[in-house]
């Protein structure tokens, strides 16, 4: 049901949905602070020759330390993609959680049309709950983080897992290890950061994270479908007239 809150200049009143609930945005604020420790802590290991990692490797209480955060922060990260993944799967199978997520070839269109649109030769696709953008940065995400956690616990177990595997399992994984959190975090500072604070309409900062509630007017501008479903009488009379 939408609600009420004051606009961003504290005047005006404005009529909100819910998009996030608490425990979607506690779990995105989980998963952001993970994020930056990992960074802040993987980043001095990986250009460890370069002229600023010694004093951040200094600033994080010594190498032994900061090491040791960085395996914490990478064991709490496996753990709550776990606790992610089984949430979810049991919420699907009980038929409570929307596959509004899950990619489908309607998507292919959306992506051709958007383009068309960005070139100015067509109208604004029409999203549904996510768009192709979201989609594609979760879908990413997730499997991203499923790279960072194989390769992670292989070269915390390299000898276990050369049990099972070729020794050069363990070299690779660095390389992947390495290479993913890069992409990651390009992904993160060109794309997410820039959806979520840079991009006109949201500028200097998309609250609907913090609060969960997004303003029916945008909702009807960039989630049409979604607004429909939402609405679906009002919709009826739109059409009508």
């Amino acid at each position: 049901m939408p609600s009420e809150e004051k606009g961003p200049h504290g005047g005006e009143v404005r009529a909100t949905v819910l998009r996030f609930t608490r425990r979607q945005r506690i779990e995105h604020h989980i998963m952001a602070l993970l994020f930056i420790v990992l960074v802040v802590t993987g980043l001095p290991q990986k250009f460890f020759d370069a002229s600023w990692a010694g004093p951040a490797v200094r600033l994080l209480g010594g190498l032994d330390l900061m090491r040791w955060l960085h395996r914490m922060a990478g064991f709490a990260f496996a753990g709550f993609t776990g606790y992610f993944l089984a949430y979810v799967t049991a919420g699907i199978l009980r038929g409570g959680t929307p596959l509004s997520i899950v990619p489908f070839l309607s998507d292919l269109r959306e992506v051709y049309h958007a383009l068309l649109w960005a070139a100015g030769l067509g109208e604004r696709p029409a999203a549904g709950r996510f768009d192709y953008r979201e989609k594609l940065e979760f879908w990413g995400m997730l499997l991203g983080s499923g790279v960072m956690i194989v390769t992670g616990l292989i070269l915390y177990f390299p000898i276990v897992a050369t049990r099972w595997l070729p020794g050069e399992v363990v070299p690779a994984a660095k390389t992947a290890h390495s290479y993913e959190a890069m992409l990651a975090l390009m992904v993160i500072v060109f794309w997410h950061l820039y959806n979520a604070m840079l991009r006109p309409g949201v500028f200097p900062l998309d609250t609907t994270i913090v609060h969960g509630r997004m303003a029916l007017e945008r909702l009807k501008e960039e989630h049409p479908l979604e607004y429909a479903r939402l609405f679906p009488g009002e919709a009826g009379e739109r059409e009508e007239k």
